[in-house]
């Protein structure tokens, strides 16, 4: 998304995972985006990792509003009382990125922890709304998400439309059957004559695609891109030999591979790369509509949480803490237009 968020990832195994996709299936059908409850904290406590069915380890951080960044907020937004996080992880979940948690309507994860700490840190009220991966850039784009959450990795061509403040580590990873013994390397000629599974609309497979019209125009193999709705559907193809490997983000397979050790679906990460390409490290960023006025406030409040120790202890609950940065910068560098 992802980078844009790859959105695959199982829940709680077959029946959990099922059970919550055919709510999120429902909620998709009341016109694409779920308005699910948030969970509210006494003043000046953000719990993270609530509900997450063991993939957080939940934990009740002090924040409050800061006075001197929320006045930097635009006039009608802070006057709303409210911040509107996007979470584009409709139909199936991304753990532990963002999903449906375990009293089946609240948004859990670690992109949405994040949002809650950043709208305590403004003085408002956060509105975890969900939505597809498509549908997630409709809803900044028309004004009914402020900001998004969730697994968007900063790039030049969304900057034409988006400003960013990053917030974490964008790398990818490949995961395959456990008994496979292929390997990515970095190279992508070792694609060649594999098939493997992206997230639509991600920037995965905006990497991926590039690597596929590489070996086209070298003569190679044939890399053959899969698409996959719902996350048991992917796996089963996996798991059945269907496709050699899943391009996604790191987060989520490590989680997925984690939770399936010692089982027949054994999976195991063959490598990773950079979300932004071969010679730059990619970041996630909170992302909002270009001129909105928000990245500014954004970067200012996420860097408050890292000088405050929040931000190291959100990483620590969730298992993400090999992700952290340093800082969060306003619209850094990101994946290039033409990333040959």
């Amino acid at each position: 998304m992802a980078t844009q968020i790859s959105r695959h990832g199982l829940i709680r195994g077959i029946t959990a995972a099922t059970a919550i996709t055919a709510l999120a299936s429902g909620l998709a059908a009341c016109g694409g985006d779920s308005d699910a409850a948030t969970r509210t904290d006494t003043a000046g406590t953000v719990t993270v990792g609530q509900l997450s069915n063991g993939s957080a380890k939940e934990t009740p951080l002090k924040v409050s509003e800061v006075k001197s960044i929320s006045a930097e907020l635009p006039a009608a937004l802070k006057k709303s009382g409210k911040l509107v996080i996007g979470s584009g992880t409709l139909p199936s979940g991304s753990p532990p990125l963002g999903f449906v948690g375990d009293d089946q309507k609240t948004i859990t994860g670690s992109e949405p922890d994040l949002g809650r700490l950043v709208a305590a840190v403004f003085g408002l009220e956060p509105e975890v709304r969900r939505s597809t991966w498509e549908n997630l850039f409709i809803g900044l784009d028309s004004g009914k998400v402020n900001v998004a959450f969730s697994n968007v990795t900063d790039t030049e061509e969304r900057k034409q439309k988006y400003e960013f403040a990053s917030y974490r580590k964008d790398d990818l990873a490949f995961e395959v059957k456990k008994d496979n013994p292929w390997k990515f390397d970095g190279d992508y000629e070792s694609l060649a004559g594999k098939t493997v599974s992206v997230g639509n609309g991600t920037n995965q497979e905006k990497l991926l695609l590039e690597w596929k019209a590489k070996l086209a125009k070298e003569g190679k193999k044939p890399l053959t891109v899969k698409y996959f709705q719902e996350t048991n559907s992917l796996y089963l193809a996996l798991s059945s030999g269907k496709i050699d490997a899943y391009f996604g983000p790191n987060p989520n397979l490590a989680y997925h591979a984690a939770k399936t050790a010692g089982t027949p679906q054994a999976t195991r990460i063959a490598g990773q790369f950079s979300g932004a390409g071969e010679t730059l490290q990619g970041l996630i960023a909170a992302t909002a509509k270009k001129d909105s006025g928000l990245a500014k406030p954004l970067a200012d409040a996420i860097n408050y949480l890292i000088e405050h120790g929040q931000y190291a202890k959100w990483l620590k609950a969730w298992n993400l803490s090999g992700e952290a940065v340093a800082k969060s910068e306003v619209n850094p560098p990101g994946l290039p237009l033409d990333n040959s």
